[in-house]
C-alpha cells in the first residue's frame, strides 16, 4: 500500500483513553469527508497500522484523528505516545461507506454514533455540504460517561435549524441516559426533537460505533424497511464496517 511518512503536528487528549492528534497532510492526497484511511507506526521498523477515520475536511491543511487507547493494542499504545515532531505513515488511498453520496439525498440524516465512531461525522459535518443534500442533520453520539464526549463545545455552538446535536450517556447522570440507537429506534429521538417519525422513503442514515450497535441498528432498519447501500446501488442507510478493535 502507498504510505506516506507524514509528521505529527499537535495532539489533544480529551480523557484517560480517549485522544485526538493532527499530521501533516501528503502531498496531492485527496479524500472526500466521511472517508478513513490506514496510519501506523514502525516502533520497530516494522510498520503497524489499522484504519482511522478523517475528522478534517478535504480542503484543511492538515489532517486530524480520533483515538481510543487499547490496553496493550499493538497500535494504540504506541500512538497513545506519541507527540509533536514524531513521524507516523499514512496511507494515501481513501475509502469508507459514510459520505453522503453514499444514501440518497432526502429530508432528514440521522448520523447514530457510539464512542470514536463520531469520527467521520466530524468531517462531514466541518464540511458543510452535507446540508446541499439534506433539510436537517442529527447527530446522536453516545457514550458511557461525559467525558468521552468529544467535540461536544464544537457540536452546540453548530446547533441551528439545519443540525441538531443529541448526545447520550448510559452510565452517568445525564439528559439522555437511554442508548442513542434505542431512542432512534423507539421514535422518542424524533418527539423529543419536535421532527416527523422517521421514513425510509424520505429519510436517510448513517451509521458509525461499536460492533453490537452496528449489527443491532442495522437489523432494526432492514427489519422496518430500510435499504442498505452496497455494490448493487445505493440505499436509504449506510454503516461503517471497516473498523475492527485491537486484539
Amino acid at each position: 500500500m502507498p504510505y506516506s511518512q507524514q509528521q505529527v503536528t499537535s495532539k489533544q487528549r480529551w480523557s484517560d483513553n480517549v485522544f485526538s492528534f493532527t499530521t501533516t497532510r501528503p502531498d496531492g492526497f485527496e479524500f472526500i469527508n466521511g472517508q478513513f484511511v490506514t496510519l501506523g507506526l514502525r516502533p520497530e521498523k516494522k510498520l503497524i497500522s489499522r484504519a482511522y477515520s478523517i475528522i478534517s475536511t478535504n480542503d484543511d491543511e492538515q489532517l486530524e484523528f480520533l483515538s481510543i487507547v487499547v490496553p496493550d493494542g499493538p497500535l494504540t499504545s504506541q500512538l497513545d505516545r506519541v507527540d509533536a515532531g514524531d513521524a507516523i505513515w499514512i496511507n494515501t488511498k481513501s475509502t469508507g461507506s459514510l459520505t453522503v453520496n453514499h444514501v440518497l439525498p432526502g429530508r432528514h440524516l440521522y448520523l447514530i454514533s457510539t464512542g470514536t465512531g463520531i469520527a467521520p461525522f466530524m468531517s462531514l459535518l466541518r464540511g458543510r455540504e452535507v446540508y446541499d443534500h439534506f433539510d436537517r442533520v442529527i447527530l446522536v453520539h453516545s457514550v458511557r460517561q461525559q467525558q468521552g464526549l468529544v467535540f461536544r463545545e464544537e457540536l452546540e455552538a453548530m446547533q441551528g435549524d439545519q443540525f441538531r446535536y443529541v448526545p447520550t450517556v448510559t452510565r452517568e447522570p445525564f439528559a439522555n441516559r437511554e442508548r442513542g440507537s434505542d431512542l432512534f429506534c423507539s421514535g422518542k429521538l424524533a418527539e423529543q426533537l419536535g421532527l416527523p417519525a422517521v421514513d425510509p422513503e424520505q429519510d436517510r442514515v448513517l451509521i458509525c460505533g461499536n460492533p453490537h450497535m452496528n449489527r443491532d441498528l442495522s437489523r432494526h432498519l432492514n427489519e422496518s424497511g430500510w435499504t442498505m447501500t452496497n455494490y448493487k446501488g445505493i440505499g436509504n442507510y449506510s454503516v461503517e464496517q471497516a473498523f475492527v478493535l485491537e486484539k
